[in-house]
């Protein structure tokens, strides 16, 4: 699938401890139904079998509605897996020999967390970034915090699109408005929602507000 800035619109990360026993299956296809433009899957409990197991659930699901599926470090699990590609941490596989070994086609989102580290990964051949966290996050507690400023910061220092990402609400995301991302990952905010498609169309219209300003 090729990588279209507007997939970043509404990113929604899986985390297994947020679906209370749920499937996450038909959870991701609600938040889909709900708005979602992309679906990040996020399993550090699997090996790279079992996880590219998992994303091949998960694909057909996100293409029937036009949104790639993205798996979180394990490059080789997506490439199994026939998914879209792969989200990079910073002390994860580069992104530069993970677009020699994927291939042009291969979405490869990397994460920044200041201007130097963008501007590397704009240097490698990212797709796109994950600037965060922007708030406390329930599900990262040591995750380092940037500030709107230095999100702004960040986003006006690249070409490439950015996902702010890192404790965002339907209710705190207008704190990020006109920073110049082109859209918010999210993963409590829809998967630990109980009505998962409401949280996701409630998101969806947040993020469109905040890229809009």
């Amino acid at each position: 699938m090729k990588f279209l800035p507007e997939m970043l619109t509404l990113y929604a990360i899986t985390d297994n401890t947020c679906l209370r026993g749920r499937d996450l299956a038909e959870q991701v296809e609600l938040a889909l139904q709900g708005g979602v433009t992309c679906v990040q899957l996020r399993n550090k409990e699997l090996d790279t079998d079992e996880l590219a197991e998992e994303a091949r659930r998960l694909v057909p699901i996100c293409h029937r509605y036009g949104a790639p599926l993205i798996v979180n470090d394990d490059f080789r699990a997506a490439m199994l897996a026939g998914a879209d590609g792969a989200h990079v941490g910073i002390d994860d596989a580069p992104v530069a020999e993970i677009r020699r070994i994927a291939g042009d086609d291969f979405i490869i989102g990397a994460t920044a967390k200041t201007v130097g580290q963008a501007l590397e990964a704009q240097k490698m051949s990212a797709d796109y970034l994950g600037v965060g966290a922007v708030f406390p996050s329930p599900t990262k507690k040591n995750a380092i915090r940037i500030t709107p400023a230095d999100l702004r910061e960040i986003t006006a220092s690249v070409k490439l699109p950015v996902a702010a990402i890192g404790g965002i609400t339907a209710e705190n995301v207008h704190e990020i408005n006109g920073c110049g991302q082109r859209g918010i990952a999210v993963v409590s905010a829809i998967f630990a929602a109980d009505d998962v498609r409401a949280a996701a169309e409630l998101l969806r219209q947040k993020a469109e507000e905040a890229i809009a300003r």
